[in-house]
């Protein structure tokens, strides 16, 4: 086995989240108790329209992990643990909001790492009833969750929101929410994920019967090609599946879906918009994508049995953070607000195209500050690099 000792990985890893902080720094200095979604021109503060509020808890998320990156013992971290409770404390009442499928993406990045830091029940408690309420959501005809923009449509992007079901129901030994966010996974596998290991956006059903009629996109290029960002969700949001559950068909379909990533992805494992793309804009990337699917791959290798399998995918997810690092940081452009440059938010309304996008954001430094726990742990322990258990 290789021994898993990066040096020059680590002070890579660093720099990057001290740039991130730095940055952060800058944001809420100058727009404060703003939670913004895409740059436009590398400005977050813009009057661009958002489509959506799904983002409102990958600001405070990344203060959140700054606070475990630093550990207790810095004086900087009880900055960020501040302004990690500042910032998500005004997210609470969505807690019981039922209008939408992104549950997962504002309370695990935040109520749920703030648990984490603290073990206080109240806030625990918090997450569950987002559990909870997401669960209520589920369309017992089709066996899914609807998506937000109709009660016909599921979106790829819900396997990533299904986790907090799966917690709510481990937390409160619910067999009822156990089986809704199962059945909804099992769906998706069923009809979104190709026997290829690519994903379709979008799944549309019949209301009246259940049946499904259709795969679709509100964000890829057609409802038959892959999407990056949607692929890089699966990946991701089917390892949580399978954390939470243990059922193996979960693992078999996140292996699928990293492994499309791999074969598919040019060499410096940064994927285009869409593996499908047409001529004229096949040479946009999606650094979002990346550092999702690097995330990913993080969680991913914990989970495998075979050791040299588990490996390739830590060392293909270190190997994506280290061409985000070197190639996409927005370190060299002092008018660049953001972290991440080349993410893109949805290409067909022409929305935060080609510039910083907060899940990217937070999903980088959730990966960076991964690794370099990781890589501390191990040393420390003066034992071979394996993935974390």
């Amino acid at each position: 086995m290789i021994q898993f000792i990066y040096e020059t990985d680590r002070e890579l890893f660093e720099n990057a989240v001290a740039f991130a902080q730095k940055q952060v720094r800058r944001l809420i200095e100058n727009h404060p108790d703003f939670y913004p979604m895409y740059t436009s021109g590398g400005k977050w503060r813009h009057e661009g329209p958002a489509w959506t509020h799904w983002c409102d808890g990958f600001l405070p998320g990344m203060m959140w992990l700054f606070h475990r990156q630093l550990g207790p013992d810095k004086a900087e971290s009880k900055f960020w643990l501040e302004q990690a409770i500042r910032y998500s404390r005004p997210l609470e009442p969505r807690k019981t909001d039922v209008d939408v499928h992104d549950l997962g993406f504002i309370f695990f990045s935040t109520y749920y790492r703030w648990y984490q830091a603290t073990r206080d029940a109240a806030v625990r408690d918090v997450v569950i009833q987002a559990g909870k309420t997401s669960a209520q959501r589920f369309n017992e005809l089709g066996q899914y969750l609807p998506s937000f923009v109709a009660e016909d449509s599921i979106f790829i992007d819900i396997m990533m929101n299904v986790g907090i079901i799966f917690y709510a129901a481990r937390e409160c030994n619910d067999r009822k929410l156990r089986d809704v966010a199962t059945r909804h996974s099992m769906t998706t596998r069923r009809f979104l994920v190709r026997g290829d290991g690519s994903t379709a956006h979008e799944g549309i059903f019949d209301l009246d019967t259940g049946e499904f009629l259709r795969q679709s996109t509100q964000q890829g290029y057609r409802g038959d090609s892959c999407w990056s960002r949607g692929l890089a969700w699966a990946l991701y949001g089917f390892t949580t599946s399978y954390e939470y559950s243990r059922d193996p068909r979960f693992l078999h379909t996140a292996e699928a879906c990293t492994d499309y990533y791999i074969t598919h992805t040019p060499v410096d494992g940064i994927p285009p918009w869409d593996y499908n793309a047409p001529p004229e804009n096949r040479s946009l990337v999606d650094t979002s994508a990346a550092a999702i699917a690097a995330a990913g791959m993080l969680r991913l290798c914990r989970s495998i049995s075979d050791p040299m399998k588990g490996h390739f995918y830590w060392s293909t997810a270190i190997h994506i953070l280290r061409n985000l690092c070197t190639s996409y940081l927005a370190a060299g452009d002092s008018d660049w607000e953001g972290v991440l440059k080349s993410g893109v938010y949805h290409l067909p309304k022409g929305l935060g195209v080609d510039e910083s996008v907060m899940w990217g954001e937070y999903f980088f430094i959730e990966a960076v500050e991964d690794a370099l726990r990781t890589m501390h742990n191990h040393t420390h322990n003066h034992q071979v690099l394996r993935p974390e258990t």
